[in-house]
């Protein structure tokens, strides 16, 4: 048996930060990972995505250039191998670069392999037996494929999966309207794919308000993508061309299916049972308010958690984790403010409450919105879409939340979520002085027309 102070299960973006923070500090770390190291965002998720959509607005731009005075003859052209190789150096260097950073590091042992736990302080990986009197766990989420007629029987694409693609669909049918699904759906579009959204809820991105939802649709809709919402039944076929996708209201003719219904935590052959950590009925592990579980020295981190699935949640985890364990802090789950982005064009960046929430809160409530419309940048750049909005207590002035669709949303929003992590009120922040000509320029406008509800 090989013992160790600390043993990572998972190599995404808490656990090998964490264990980078523990060498540092001279203490004797064991990393598994049962794949490759970086987790979702590296291999799979926001790098390789991202630059997939990149790609897809440089053919968007290319196609629309006319409206800008610029003239480019002839048909614009999608080299789909390129855009995949693109994508694939991206998560390749960034992959690397941990392989080396780790490498290099003395008392980092790495080993790759399908850990389980034989008891609270044990592990088994590669016929091999490791302890250590801290263990944690990083082995993050993946695709749920939903219980379909004829599902299995042809040949479906998942978030994981469609990133390799190097041909260009005919036709896309996307099960599943919310963020990852929506993401594929207009990058696909923009390359040229005829696309078809299908979700069973009654709007698209259903965690949003309505009219986010709403104008998010119709920004899709505006590409040329068919959306389908409302949907209770679903079945699929093989045709001689490709896939039928046979709903309640629609007969889809489909060359590919992209099945964006979810996620679900790697937690079902880790052995939890043998270490005793206790899950909850979707497979999540249950922390408490410094990631702790209910078995001493056993830490869960990132999506396997389900406090949030995303790159910047999961590291603010292993901040939570180092500080209190490694700094003398005390850092708790309970104080992160919720932020996250929907990487359509233009994006959707949001942070804290949505109005439904603000208003079951039972608080005295304030609420602004102002189109894109009214802003110069917007204008200037002829990208309008989409709108800001802000809400707020009435009685403490401080901000509950804010949506951001437009131009530059993902990057806007950040000038709200500092001040709700600073505790700034809007009165402060709406006497700030912003830059002309920005779309943050707008922030002070829009909570100087703040109205109670």
């Amino acid at each position: 048996m090989k013992s160790f102070d600390a043993i990572v299960i998972g190599g995404g973006q808490a656990g090998p930060f964490l264990a980078a923070r523990m060498v540092e500090k001279g203490m004797k770390v064991a990393l598994i990972e049962r794949k490759f190291l970086g987790g979702t965002c590296v291999n799979a998720g926001c790098m390789p995505t991202k630059t997939l959509v990149a790609s897809a607005r440089a053919a968007y731009v290319a196609r629309n250039s006319a409206v800008y005075g610029v003239n480019i003859p002839g048909e614009i052209a999608i080299d789909m191998k390129v855009v995949r190789a693109r994508a694939e150096t991206v998560t390749m260097n960034a992959r690397n670069g941990l392989i080396g950073w780790f490498a290099g590091m003395d008392g980092m042992t790495v080993i790759y392999g399908h850990a389980r736990f034989e008891d609270p302080k044990t592990v088994s990986v590669n016929g091999e037996t490791l302890t250590a009197p801290r263990i944690f766990l990083n082995v993050g989420a993946r695709p749920v494929i939903p219980d379909l007629p004829g599902i299995n029987d042809i040949d479906y694409l998942t978030s994981t999966s469609i990133i390799h693609l190097d041909t260009l669909p005919r036709h896309l049918a996307v099960i599943g309207g919310s963020y990852i699904g929506l993401e594929f759906a207009q990058m696909y579009r923009r390359f040229g794919a005829e696309v078809s959204v299908i979700e069973h809820g009654p709007k698209l991105a259903s965690r949003e308000d309505e009219d986010i939802s709403d104008a998010i649709a119709d920004v899709l809709r505006s590409e040329g993508i068919d959306i389908h919402t409302g949907v209770s039944d679903i079945a699929f076929a093989r045709s001689s061309d490709g896939i039928t996708v046979a709903t309640d209201s629609a007969r889809i003719d489909a060359s590919h299916v992209l099945i964006a219904t979810g996620r679900k935590p790697n937690t079902d052959d880790l052995g939890l049972d043998a270490a005793g950590v206790i899950s909850d009925k979707h497979g999540y592990i249950t922390v408490d308010d410094r990631l702790a579980t209910n078995v001493d020295g056993i830490w869960g981190l990132g999506d396997c958690n389900g406090h949030g699935a995303f790159t910047h949640t999961s590291y603010n985890d292993f901040e939570i984790a180092a500080a209190n364990l490694l700094d003398g802090a005390d850092r708790k789950l309970s104080s992160r403010i919720l932020a996250y982005a929907l990487y359509i064009d233009p994006p959707l960046g949001r942070v804290g409450m949505t109005e439904k929430q603000a208003r079951a809160s039972g608080r005295k409530i304030m609420i602004s919105t102002r189109p894109m419309s009214r802003v110069g940048r917007a204008n200037e750049r002829g990208e309008t879409k989409g709108f800001m909005k802000v809400i707020a207590d009435a009685e403490t002035k401080k901000i509950l939340g804010a949506a951001i669709l437009g131009i530059e949303g993902d990057e806007v929003i950040h000038g709200i979520i500092d001040a709700m992590n600073a505790g700034t009120t809007y009165p402060a922040l709406q006497w700030s002085v912003p830059i002309h000509p920005t779309v943050s320029e707008l922030i002070p406008t829009v909570l100087g027309d703040l109205k109670p509800v």
